[in-house]
């Protein structure tokens, strides 16, 4: 499909905000959003991931319980580097494939609900579009990371579409689970997520509602696009 839309209808500090559930296309449209306008691509859940990555690595969440007050201190300390391919790196190494694994998956709800961990990385969330104009998605940019962002979106999809599409990504990167238990996570992580004290999942006032249950990934870009530059 051509993609003939303008690149030039967006100047160098715009901020596109795309929260949703998990597994509805947010980081693949963000990151075809960045190449078509020349944005900065940062992936939220990534940072979400890799401090989840570092909490079971060291031993700070074991067993489902938290050591919080370590954990929280080994924080300030930590060098969480998301590079512009979308590579992540925790205290120099790239560990991208190892936070899509599922004890991550199955931890990182837990993780994010942290006032802490939210603090920590709200900063480098802003720090990041202080330099350059980014497409960010995840849970809460459109409430609380960037609130007067230029274009607000907010994913939705049947649990069924999602938990098969996130089956499928994992499988084919050689991860044994079953379609039953991605299903399960993934709603284990919609309660989570929603109902957390601090920054929960939720629609802002201002986003633009798209349900990608039955859309292909150009429909949706054609979709956005048209959005955005009609703005």
């Amino acid at each position: 499909m051509q993609r003939h839309l303008n690149h030039s209808s967006l100047n160098s500090r715009k901020v596109i905000a795309i929260d949703g559930y998990a597994s509805t296309g947010k980081s693949t449209l963000a990151k075809m959003l960045s190449r078509h306008y020349h944005l900065t691509f940062i992936d939220s859940g990534a940072l979400y991931r890799g401090v989840t990555f570092f909490a079971l690595e060291k031993g700070f969440l074991k067993d489902n319980e938290l050591h919080q007050k370590a954990f929280r201190d080994a924080l300030e300390g930590l060098d969480l580097r998301l590079e512009p391919a979308g590579d992540l790196y925790l205290n120099g190494e790239n560990i991208s494939q190892k936070i899509r694994h599922p004890r991550v998956s199955d931890d990182v709800s837990t993780i994010a609900a942290l006032p802490f961990v939210r603090k920590f990385l709200l900063h480098q969330q802003r720090q990041m579009a202080l330099e350059n104009g980014i497409v960010m998605d995840g849970r809460d940019i459109g409430t609380v990371v960037f609130p007067n962002a230029d274009h607000k979106f907010f994913f939705t999809a049947r649990p069924e579409v999602r938990a098969q599409r996130r089956y499928e990504e994992l499988k084919a990167q050689g991860q044994e689970t079953t379609l039953e238990e991605v299903l399960n996570n993934l709603l284990h992580r919609d309660q989570t997520d929603s109902s957390r004290d601090v920054a929960p999942l939720r629609k802002a006032d201002d986003a633009i509602e798209i349900d990608t249950s039955e859309l292909t990934t150009d429909q949706l870009f054609t979709h956005l696009v048209e959005k955005i530059d009609a703005k």
